[in-house]
């Protein structure tokens, strides 16, 4: 006697039963069941969810959270020691911050005049001064630091999160990518936001904020009744060959996508009608601000605060450039010239939508729950290009996490007295991630993927939880 699967009894039983109940026990088992969601976690997690604030094109870490005042004693002179090589080797002199720094809050760390919005909440911050990076081109450093890898092909941490715990949201994916006005995603392009060789509903979801169609082909082009009665069949048909194929992960993903995008047509529009907003909610994050990078930041922002009540797991922000000194839409703060008129701009479209939203999502007792990460693929040199500009420097930046589980008003590792390479604590791209996982509640050596006969993993064959940084 032949002995049927339960799917394929329940596509074969009364269309009364069978229909009724089948999209609902798909969308369930299949977000429970492995390959499609790796469900060893191993610890309690602090957060649930992570807000990637990506500041592609490498931040300034002597113009931003690392002071170095020796700066200004070797103005103007060589750079003393060993100068390794740059993007575009033109070094020029030692050259001081453009801005003053100023100590915040009951921890009295000192945040440069390009963030005052964020550092009036300082005390929420676990700042890693000592963060290096592999590579120093974008393109891979952007890879690099999505993914653990410097090339295409690869999960991002976003997928990885998505692929350890699944979504708390059944109409909204678990990892989304938010943009607005002219944002693009920084150079390497959509990969880096792919589910790599993990099952495809992993991938990122790309939102433009302020689009009236925030995801392409959202809108209904028909009636809902007919375009249910179309998905169910193609999901009968896709579940009688996927039980012929011992259930091939690629297509029980792809039936999983189709139900999604069906429950995402109500749930993203209602996830971007923010009407319903106070004045005084605006008024934080300056969703009004008559500069239109600023304002649409303001909105990502808020979206952020909105996924994170709905249950996404992970975030990720998208900065707007400016054509200046380097820096434009794929790398808003690639400044090889003009770093201060350049810096200046866009420090000015993010500090005060990211401040809002630490204090909105404190206000809101999310920000226990939510682990904000901010950073970008490098830093830039203590020294000058040209006569105005920093070039790349992946040897000593900074980068910082909060809420979710870190400690407040903390400061770890430094770097050397001009802000150079990293000397106390060096911590790595891997150990930011393994550190994400793990206030995740995921073990990051344990959340691994068999693909071409290597188990595979986020921080490859590296990383160390940050464990003096956890609260």
């Amino acid at each position: 006697m032949k002995t049927l699967l339960r799917r394929q009894l329940l596509s074969r039983a009364s269309t009364g039963f069978g229909m009724a109940a089948l999209a609902g026990l798909m969308q369930e088992q299949a977000a429970s069941a492995a390959p499609l969601v790796h469900r060893a976690k191993r610890f309690a997690p602090k957060a649930r969810s992570v807000i990637f604030l990506y500041m592609s094109g490498g931040v300034s870490q002597v113009d931003s959270f690392d002071p170095k005042p020796l700066l200004e004693k070797y103005a103007g002179q060589p750079m003393p020691g060993e100068v390794k090589k740059t993007q575009f080797n033109n070094p020029g002199t030692v050259q001081p911050s453009h801005w003053g720094f100023k100590n915040y809050g009951k921890s009295g760390i000192p945040v440069s005049d390009l963030f005052p919005h964020i550092g009036s909440v300082v005390d929420e911050l676990s700042i890693v001064r000592s963060m290096t990076a592999k590579f120093s081109e974008h393109a891979q450093g952007n890879y690099f630091m999505h993914t653990g890898f410097p090339f295409l092909g690869n999960p991002s941490a976003g997928a990885w999160a998505s692929y350890g715990l699944g979504t708390e949201s059944r109409d909204l994916p678990a990892y989304m990518v938010l943009q607005a006005g002219e944002a693009r995603p920084p150079h390497g392009g959509v990969g880096l936001y792919s589910n790599g060789f993990l099952p495809a509903q992993h991938q990122a979801s790309i939102v433009q904020a302020d689009e009236a169609e925030a995801v392409a082909n959202i809108r209904p082009r028909q009636s809902l009744g007919l375009q249910r009665k179309q998905l169910d069949f193609i999901g009968s048909m896709d579940r009688r060959f996927v039980s012929t194929t011992r259930h091939d992960m690629n297509v029980e993903a792809a039936i999983q996508n189709y139900e999604m995008a069906w429950r995402m047509q109500s749930a993203v529009p209602e996830l971007c009608d923010i009407s319903g907003e106070s004045a005084a909610t605006r008024k934080l994050y300056g969703l009004d601000d008559p500069e239109p990078n600023k304002a649409a930041y303001a909105r990502q922002c808020l979206l952020a605060r909105r996924l994170v009540e709905r249950g996404v797991r992970f975030i990720e922000l998208s900065v707007l450039g400016y054509n200046i000194g380097g820096g434009n839409a794929s790398n808003p703060w690639d400044h090889h010239s003009a770093i201060k008129e350049g810096h200046g701009k866009v420090a000015h479209q993010i500090d005060q939508p990211i401040a809002a939203l630490i204090k909105d999502l404190k206000a809101r007792g999310l920000l226990d729950s939510t682990l904000l990460v901010w950073g970008g693929e490098f830093g830039r040199t203590p020294f000058a290009q040209g006569a105005n500009g920093r070039d790349h420097n992946p040897f000593g930046f900074t980068t910082w996490m909060a809420g979710g589980g870190v400690k407040g008003g903390h400061i770890y590792g430094a770097t050397d007295d001009f802000g150079y390479n990293a000397v106390e604590n060096v911590s790595s791209v891997y150990d930011l991630w393994a550190t994400v996982l793990h206030l995740l509640g995921l073990d990051h050596e344990q959340l691994t993927y068999r693909f071409s006969g290597r188990d595979l993993r986020l921080t490859d064959v590296h990383g160390n939880v940050l464990r003096d940084i956890i609260a």
